[in-house]
This record gives C-alpha cells, sequence and structure tokens, in this order.
C-alpha cells in the first residue's frame, strides 16, 4: 500500500466536509415552520448535539483526560466570548435573535469540525489504511451534524440550500487543518485532545443554555425528552456501527 501524499490528506479532508452538507437534504420535506416545528427540529438537533459532544469527550478521555478536561473548559470561554460580541437577546428584534443563535451554532460547530480535522490529518499520518477508516467515519458523522445545523437554520427561515452551504462552510477547517496536522502529526496529535474537548464544551454549553430552553417554550416536556432521548440515542449506535 502507498504512503498517502498531501493531495489524498486533503480531498479527503474535502469529502468529509462536503458530507455535512447532505444533512439538510431531509428539510427538503418541510412544509411549514410554525412555532411546534421549530420546537421539534430544535430538540432533535439537541439531542445529535449531545451525543456528539459525548463522543468527543469519550475520544478525548481516550487520549488524554486532562488536556481534554482543559479543553471542555476553554469551550466554555470561547463561547462566552462569543456571546459577548453579540447584542444581548432582550435587545434584539425576532429575526436578529434567530441570526443570533445560528451564529452561535455555527461557531460551536466549527469549533467541532477544526478538532476532526486535525484527527483527520493524524490519522493518514498513521497510514493510508487508519486515514481512510477515519475520513469514511467522520464523514457519516457530519450527516447528521449538517442536520443539526440545518434543523437551527430552515425553521427560522433559510432555505435548505442556504442551510447546506453554511454546513458545509463549518466543516471546512477540515481540509484546511488536516494537511498541516499530516505534515506536523508530532506537534498536532498532542493537542487533538484539547481540540476535541474545546468543541464538546462548546456544544454542551449551546444545548443546554440555547436549544433545550427554546424548545421547551414549544413543544410539551413529554414529547421534547422523546424527541432528546431518540436522536440521542440514534446518534451514539451510528457512531456504534462505525466502531
Amino acid at each position: 500500500m502507498s504512503d498517502p501524499t498531501i493531495l489524498m490528506v486533503f480531498l479527503a479532508a474535502l469529502i468529509t466536509a462536503l458530507a455535512t452538507g447532505l444533512g439538510a437534504l431531509p428539510l427538503l420535506a418541510m412544509k411549514e415552520a410554525s412555532a411546534r416545528t421549530q420546537g421539534v427540529g430544535t430538540a432533535i438537533a439537541a439531542g445529535l448535539m449531545l451525543a456528539a459532544s459525548f463522543g468527543l469527550i469519550q475520544e478525548g478521555f481516550a487520549l488524554n483526560a486532562p488536556r481534554t478536561l482543559s479543553g471542555i473548559v476553554a469551550g466554555l470561554l470561547l463561547i462566552w466570548i462569543a456571546r459577548a460580541l453579540l447584542p444581548a437577546p432582550t435587545e434584539v428584534t425576532a429575526s436578529a435573535s434567530a441570526r443570533r443563535k445560528i451564529f452561535l451554532i455555527m461557531a460551536v460547530m466549527t469549533a467541532h469540525s477544526a478538532a476532526e480535522g486535525i484527527g483527520v490529518g493524524v490519522a493518514w499520518g498513521g497510514g493510508e489504511r487508519l486515514g481512510e477508516f477515519i475520513t469514511l467515519a467522520i464523514a457519516l458523522h457530519n450527516i447528521p451534524e449538517g442536520l443539526a445545523i440545518a434543523l437551527v437554520m430552515v425553521p427560522r427561515g433559510a432555505s435548505v440550500l442556504r442551510a447546506g452551504l453554511f454546513a458545509i462552510g463549518s466543516s471546512l477547517p477540515q481540509p484546511l487543518l488536516a494537511v498541516p496536522a499530516f505534515l506536523f502529526v508530532l506537534t498536532f496529535a498532542p493537542w487533538l485532545p484539547v481540540g476535541l474537548g474545546l468543541a464538546a464544551g462548546a456544544m454542551l454549553w449551546m444545548v443546554f443554555a440555547e436549544l433545550l430552553p427554546e424548545a421547551a417554550g414549544q413543544v410539551e416536556s413529554g414529547l421534547l425528552g422523546s424527541l432528546v432521548t431518540m436522536s440521542f440515542a440514534a446518534m451514539l449506535g451510528g457512531m456504534l456501527l462505525l466502531e
């Protein structure tokens, strides 16, 4: 088997980024965006992101638990900085509030993608077979993450195409960081658990501070709990199949 090349690594990471856009396709069937529809979509997005953060922490702990924990704290600091740059919810209109939420989830998912991009590059540094497996796993994993982004954007007025493009945009750090991580694997590898923890911390904050409180005001508690639990379980089930 030939040694991986820079072009192979870049194209592999680009595929994982493009796969994120596929997550928006199921929303082509959405015919209305009532408050209840928004609540259902937000609850499903919360479950998907909760499972993704769990997987990131689990992966980070397998590499280096203290660095992963430090990354979680850094992720919380990152989200507070992002919020400080945005208007307070009481000072914005409904449309501006929607843009604020979309900005936050994009920031969170971009941080997540950066960690995954490093993971792709480090994996290819370990050989072509490992690189191919990790690329496939992350590409499939990115589809429900793209769905989570679309579930937040489309009910708030964005088109499916726009949501798909935003989802792909959030994953562009993957091809941009995969190549440096591949070339300097010994330098990037120690930072991987920090990046995983950072993404997980930001995602956890987004779930509990933004998505769940909003969904709770739009759907009844029993349905909310069921949607979050089922989407959480579905995401984890997909992760298990890829192990």
